[in-house]
């Protein structure tokens, strides 16, 4: 087969694997779609790899001919080595991983995308490559290593965040600082861009991509460091958007139509995702990214103690037995406690008395995007019992029950009353409008966001206290002997 028609097929070969991914994404925006969705898009990117390995874009440009390979296979190695390094701790993290730290893996994964993304930029610089051509192929492979450098390090203080290693300090003066930073950085975005523009001598300087990446790098960091882990959702899916949008502009510089489509498709998901991130918890974007909002030792609400009416799981277990409507909202100190099995158990026990049971997800519970829905459906939960804020937030007014366990901040009436609340505004769902409310919570202190609950404290409210496999299962076994 020539050079042209093998190239033809690894074109075509990689529309293919592109569709197949666009197929992937697509069932992956419903919980009963999203298995064959992913399973759809890894027959895409295995079909990449596989096509990547049949063809090195560049061999033929180096070497000259088929006959003449000698130099095709250090870089066969090398790939080889790669997909080692990458694919067998990724295999084990992967299969090992419980859902209550998926958001963390999700995180540091896409930053690994970004510190890809900069590394394909700063070979092609370095190697030169990128400044034999027009002058939009440097711009765009700068524009790329920049903003997948930002990536990485940004999404390596989320997965640092996420995983309570690290708190939200506050930085006196960051936003000054992120400032002065951001112009030198838009400085060494420009001189590398054309380094000939400043001096000739500057283009045989590799040091200077050097610094301009370890200053992109930096930058992630501390424009990340103070945002609070209540944002973390927000900040994974405008990185996720960002690091697209880079991995797009480096298959440009690549010529590579997969990296291209795909980083473009990714980037487009990732922003509109964001934006209705941002919609549901009613704030700005920049709000997000400028106020530092969710340290949790800073906002939590001072005053006078109040108290909080309790109740025991069994005697919550016999009230139950005799409803005829709950909605459940889950949250993350279910998935902490690992008790989805046992709720649905439950929920199923009461179906069988007749109880009318429905889930409620909130679009920013958990700690990130679709953590509820996933850990619904990891137990079992049929699809048509699981509604979003808009489709069920109206019923809660008519139910006998809203039951609460280990989600805080979604259901804080706070957020509708008071002005001074950091969350005020933001969408929640009613279940303090609901008859009763039984609330499953470990302790009495606050949420994710620091922000105390008005709900615990509410008329119709009572506190279940205990770890919500331990009480989920005191309720299953008082139903047992009703």
């Amino acid at each position: 087969m020539g050079h042209g028609s093998l190239n033809d097929v690894v074109q075509a070969s990689y529309l293919v694997a592109t569709f197949l991914l666009i197929i992937g994404l697509k069932r992956m925006s419903s919980p009963r779609t999203a298995r064959s969705g992913m399973l759809w898009a890894g027959v895409g990117m295995l079909l990449a790899i596989a096509v990547t390995f049949a063809y090195l874009p560049g061999v033929y440009r180096l070497v000259g001919s088929l006959e003449d390979l000698g130099g095709w296979w250090p870089r066969l190695g090398l790939i080889l080595a790669a997909i080692l390094v990458g694919g067998v701790p990724a295999w084990w993290s992967g299969r090992r991983v419980p859902i209550t730290e998926m958001p963390q893996m999700v995180a540091i994964y896409n930053g690994l995308g970004g510190g890809a993304a900069a590394a394909i930029g700063a070979v092609e610089l370095y190697s030169g490559r990128a400044y034999l051509g027009s002058l939009a192929f440097p711009l765009i492979a700068v524009v790329g290593a920049l903003v997948g450098a930002i990536g990485l390090g940004g999404s390596f203080v989320a997965f640092l965040k996420l995983q309570s290693w690290m708190g939200s300090p506050r930085v006196i003066g960051r936003n000054l600082i992120n400032g002065i930073l951001g112009i030198i950085l838009l400085a060494l975005t420009v001189v590398s861009v054309h380094p000939a523009w400043i001096s000739p001598e500057l283009l045989a300087v590799d040091s200077l991509i050097g610094i301009f990446l370890l200053v992109s790098l930096a930058f992630g960091i501390l424009i990340t460091l103070p945002i609070g882990g209540a944002d973390m959702p927000v900040v994974i899916s405008t990185y996720n958007a960002c690091i697209g949008i880079a991995v797009g502009f480096e298959g440009f510089v690549l010529q590579n139509p997969a990296m291209i489509i795909a980083g473009t498709i990714v980037g487009a998901s990732g922003t509109l995702l964001t934006v209705l991130m941002a919609k549901a918890m009613n704030r700005s974007f920049g709000n997000i990214w400028l106020s530092g909002f969710g340290d949790v030792r800073t906002t939590v609400a001072a005053g006078p103690q109040r108290t909080m009416k309790s109740l025991d799981a069994r005697d919550a277990a016999a009230s139950m037995a005799y409803m005829e409507d709950i909605i459940v909202v889950p949250g993350y100190g279910l998935a902490v406690a690992q008790a989805q099995h046992k709720l649905w158990e439950l929920m199923q026990m009461l179906q069988k008395r007749g109880v009318r049971v429905r889930f409620a997800i909130h679009p920013v519970a958990g700690r990130m995007p679709g953590h509820m829905s996933v850990l619904m459906a990891e137990a079992g939960v049929p699809y048509d019992l699981i509604f979003d804020l808009d489709e069920i937030n109206s019923d809660f007014a008519n139910a006998d029950l809203a039951l609460v366990i280990g989600a805080n901040d979604v259901v804080n009436p706070a957020a509708r009353t008071d002005k001074s609340s950091p969350i005020y505004g933001m969408p929640i769902l009613n279940a303090d409008q609901a008859r009763q409310v039984f609330v499953i919570k470990r302790g009495r202190g606050a949420g994710f966001s620091g922000v105390e609950n008005e709900l615990f404290f509410g008329p119709n409210t009572q506190m279940v206290f205990g770890d919500a496999q331990d009480v989920i299962s005191k309720m299953i076994q008082a139903l047992k002997e009703l």
